[in-house]
């Protein structure tokens, strides 16, 4: 896994002579990180799937609106196909970086499976399909629904 980061010129505190400056807009600093920096976040998570290979649903554990939702999917899976993290977790953090998002990005439900990730209303219509009737129906009509 390879990664690509923006190139720039660093601004460094000390006053520099004039030329270092103007050539600071033609030099070009790259950084190169240590192996151990990159991370393969599909083999540092795959524990989470070892034992239980329930998908999990990440939610924002401070808001009410999305506490609400975990009640509601709580409630409509009697068969508890579905598992719940927080997203400010140790685990929903490294489950938001597996999914290809900031590990502080909050912004939406997001639903992990041990291959794949669903973000926003993908993930809202694949817990659909894992809850009790009539929902797995709905979300297959809404499926035809523009994203």
């Amino acid at each position: 896994m390879t990664l690509i980061s923006p190139v720039k010129c660093v601004r460094l505190p000390v006053p520099l002579p004039a030329q270092v400056r103007q050539s600071c807009h033609r030099m070009r600093v790259s950084a190169t990180l240590d192996d151990a920096a990159v991370l393969d976040w599909a083999k540092e998570t795959a524990s989470y799937f070892e034992q239980d290979s329930r998908p999990i649903m990440l939610f924002d554990g401070v808001c009410n609106l999305c506490n609400g939702g975990v009640k509601f999917v709580r409630a409509n899976d009697r068969k508890r196909n579905i598992r719940f993290e927080a997203l400010q977790s140790e685990a929903g953090r490294k489950l938001l970086q597996r999914s290809g998002r900031a590990p502080d990005d909050i912004s939406s439900v997001v639903l992990v499976e041990k291959d794949r990730s669903y973000i926003k209303s993908e993930a809202v219509l694949k817990i659909m399909e894992y809850i009790d009737l009539p929902f797995p129906q709905l979300a297959f009509f809404l499926q035809l629904v523009p994203l």
